[in-house]
């Protein structure tokens, strides 16, 4: 999707996060881009790693991180994170087992690719001859055109109580109804597209950006919230919200999609190339 250049008011005064350093809000002119309509999905990465024969970190590693409630009720005990017990180190979790060992993405072709961290997301980005987008570019695109709207579809939550976005329903972490359709990730374009035509800028998965989050450079930028995002305790699924994890760290609620400078071509990967 081609994003007209010029500036945009960026970032927001919600002080509920501090931390995030979301504000103040300020104009930030970007020059024109391209932009993935939706997050990458699993075929479309199925198709970079059959090329290029790549081997993610989780399966390297043998593990990666997977919400506790996508587990069966009888899988085995494994280590959790301290101060977010909800996340578990699973082995034999990664891109194409996206709940461990006994799981498959069959039926997920058409969701966002997850557990792959910020390397292979821009590897994937080289490969088709883009670039994870900026910031600045993500958040002038998931505006869609808005003012310092609070979602990507205007300042209400849920308009005429229709849902807009996956995120969690209920209480986290235990209990999520699912109201909304999904538990987990959706299938890309599940939910109405913004006025720039991008679909999933509000939660289903996190996704990478380019940037460094902060001026310590030990965590990248991430935008766009995620499945798991309740606002009892992360509404990170406001167009203005961010947040950030390490490079080299995947989960089990990060994708990424990409974008390219209007000067740089498009290269033809066939059917399985992600638009932009």
């Amino acid at each position: 999707m081609v994003i007209d250049g010029g500036p945009f008011l960026m970032g927001s005064d919600d002080e509920r996060f501090p931390a995030d350093r979301e504000g103040p809000v300020r104009s930030v002119d970007v020059t024109s881009f391209s932009i993935g309509q939706h997050p990458v999905t699993n075929a479309e990465f199925a198709a970079f790693v059959q090329a290029t024969g790549t081997v993610t970190l989780a399966e390297t590693d043998g593990w990666s991180f997977v919400f506790a409630g996508l587990l069966p009720d009888d899988f085995p005990e494994t280590r959790g994170v301290v101060g977010a017990p909800w996340w578990r180190a699973v082995e034999g979790a990664d891109w194409c087992h996206p709940f461990g060992p006994q799981s498959s993405r069959d039926g997920l072709d058409d969701h966002p690719v997850v557990h792959v961290n910020w390397f292979e997301a821009s590897a994937y980005a080289a490969w088709v001859g883009a670039r994870l987008p900026t910031e600045a570019e993500w958040e002038k695109a998931a505006r869609g055109g808005l003012v310092q709207a609070r979602y990507p579809w205007g300042d209400e939550l849920q308009p005429a109580g229709a849902h807009r976005c996956n995120i969690w329903q209920g209480n986290f972490p235990t209990r999520n109804t699912g109201e909304d359709g999904w538990i987990g990730t959706s299938p890309v374009g599940s939910y109405p597209p913004n006025g720039y035509g991008l679909v999933d800028v509000a939660g289903n998965v996190w996704e990478w950006t380019a940037d460094w989050f902060d001026e310590r450079c030990q965590q990248r930028a991430m935008r766009g919230g995620s499945y798991l995002c309740h606002e009892s305790y992360c509404n990170r699924y406001r167009v203005g919200a961010r947040s950030s994890n390490t490079p080299d760290t995947p989960t089990g609620n990060i994708g990424f999609r990409i974008a390219r400078d209007r000067t740089e071509p498009e290269r033809t990967v066939g059917d399985d190339q992600a638009p932009a």
